[in-house]
């Protein structure tokens, strides 16, 4: 008799978990790859071509499979970014937006100060009315 595996898995967890470092990382980057192959299947007639398409050969149509055969041959893979940029880049954005807040107050002042003379001059230009 054939030796089967010993799971209903195929491939099993064990070689999953081997691929990536932790069972969350392997759960989020099949979630993740296993939306972008049904968003690709969705998307065949339209022609987008937007998505990437499975990167294995299945016989199983289930994105999420497809997902986990892609991560076991080493197709789908994940990077960590490096903390030091990531603080870098958050640093870059907070910089970016505070200088655009400023502009807009500084834009706000200008037309403020605008319309402040346009109401100026009308009630000038009125003067004062017998009721």
């Amino acid at each position: 008799m054939a030796q089967g595996r010993n799971t209903l898995m195929d491939p099993p967890i064990e070689d999953l978990l081997d691929k990536v470092d932790s069972k969350f990382t392997l759960v989020a980057l099949g979630a993740t790859r296993a939306r972008q192959v049904n968003a690709y299947y969705n998307s065949l007639g339209e022609g987008l071509g937007r998505v990437v398409p499975p990167q294995v050969t299945s016989v199983s149509g289930k994105p999420l499979s497809i997902a986990f055969e892609e991560v076991a041959a080493g197709k789908a893979t994940y990077s960590r970014p490096d903390p030091e940029e990531e603080a870098l880049a958050e640093a870059a954005a907070l910089a970016l937006a505070e200088a655009e807040v400023e502009s807009g107050v500084e834009e706000l002042a200008e037309e403020g100060a605008v319309v402040v003379a346009e109401v100026a001059a009308i009630i000038e230009d009125e003067g004062p009315t017998a009721g």
